[in-house]
């Protein structure tokens, strides 16, 4: 909040008011007053009794605003009439703040950036109003609560990161919170997946909500947020169709997943029909695509494979022709058990109804 705007304020109000009065910051170090010279002077207030109380002979009153109560107004006297210009001047002040900081604050404005509601070409002069920093390294994670739980995962998260100047903590919606990373050049993303880690481990054991966590890729510049953040989007999502076991899932970690992810559902049902026999797939039963989770963890090899699933080689061996048979495909073959392992994976895909951003 600029002190001078609270000054500017003040100054037109002084001529009403026959006391003296201002704004105090949260060291209750006065910032701006009716009287100059009291500037950069400080109360010796031993205690806050609340929202409106008294000391030194002042009466003391908060400034709320969406950004919380950093500042406090202060009016000579400990009388009736004092708290009531304590109270007049407190709203005045709210609302002035409130405005500014829609205007100004740093935060509203990286939320319009990623989630694209600021034009591409206005996002520099925005930045350069607000003296932002538009070529340092940030990472987005977007931390989403899998849990109906009273405890405010905005407010835990942004106590982890309360470096307001370098982190951007930022509510997307009911379950969706945004953390904007300042992060150092050329990270790597392991670094970026255990810090993600650190945070989804303290919200789990310390208020017992279970979060999922997606990461952008780090980007050099502000106009490249809104693709990381998309990109975090898109992690959780694909995460939720073929890592459903996992916490952190990485936009670059994503592998082929990635791939299937971004086609057309009517091109990933048409390779499926033109690769396997009409309803090959939906005949195999959970025995049979257990072992063939297990043969590709395996790398194909049928020896091991047996071994791990205690069965006789023979055994598996039936298993595997019997699979050709069923889907025409040999998984014994490199490329037959490409084709296999892709098509499981766009038929998982279809059926999770995904949602595209």
């Amino acid at each position: 909040m600029s002190n001078r705007l609270f000054q500017g304020v003040i100054h037109q109000m002084k001529d009403a008011i026959d006391r003296t009065f201002g704004v105090v910051d949260e060291n209750f170090s006065i910032i701006a007053s009716s009287e100059l010279g009291k500037i950069g002077e400080a109360f010796q207030v031993v205690a806050n009794n609340g929202d409106c109380f008294t000391a030194d002979g002042f009466t003391f009153k908060t400034i709320t605003g969406n950004q919380g109560a950093n500042y406090t107004v202060f009016v000579e006297g400990n009388d009736i009439l004092a708290s009531k210009y304590a109270s007049v001047l407190s709203v005045a002040f709210s609302n002035i703040k409130f405005y500014y900081d829609e205007k100004y604050d740093r935060s509203n404005f990286i939320k319009n950036v990623i989630l694209d509601n600021i034009l591409l070409g206005d996002i520099h002069l925005k930045a350069r109003e607000l003296f932002f920093n538009n070529d340092v390294s940030r990472t987005v994670i977007l931390i989403r609560s899998m849990d109906a739980n009273d405890v405010s995962v905005y407010d835990v998260v942004q106590n982890l990161f309360p470096d307001k100047a370098k982190d951007f903590v930022i509510s997307i919606n009911e379950t969706d919170i945004a953390l904007v990373k300042e992060t150092k050049i050329g990270i790597d993303s392991k670094t970026i997946e255990k810090l993600a880690s650190t945070i989804a481990d303290t919200i789990s054991s310390e208020f017992y909500t279970h979060v999922v966590i997606g990461i952008g890729t780090t980007v050099s510049n502000i106009k490249d947020l809104a693709r990381s953040f998309k990109e975090a989007q898109a992690a959780l999502e694909v995460g939720k169709v073929f890592d459903t076991e996992k916490t952190i899932v990485s936009y670059d970690n994503l592998g082929i997943a990635r791939l299937i992810y971004q086609l057309p559902t009517t091109l990933c049902e048409t390779f499926l029909k033109e690769v396997f026999k009409r309803g090959s797939i939906e005949s195999l039963d959970q025995e049979t695509l257990f072992t063939i989770q297990r043969f590709f963890e395996n790398n194909l090899n049928v020896s091991e494979t047996s071994r791990k699933l205690f069965v006789h080689r023979n055994t598996l061996v039936y298993r595997l022709e019997k699979i050709k048979k069923i889907t025409g495909l040999d998984l014994r073959e490199f490329d037959h058990a490409i084709i296999f392992k892709i098509a499981l994976m766009v038929n998982k895909y279809l059926k999770s109804n995904p949602i595209k951003y």
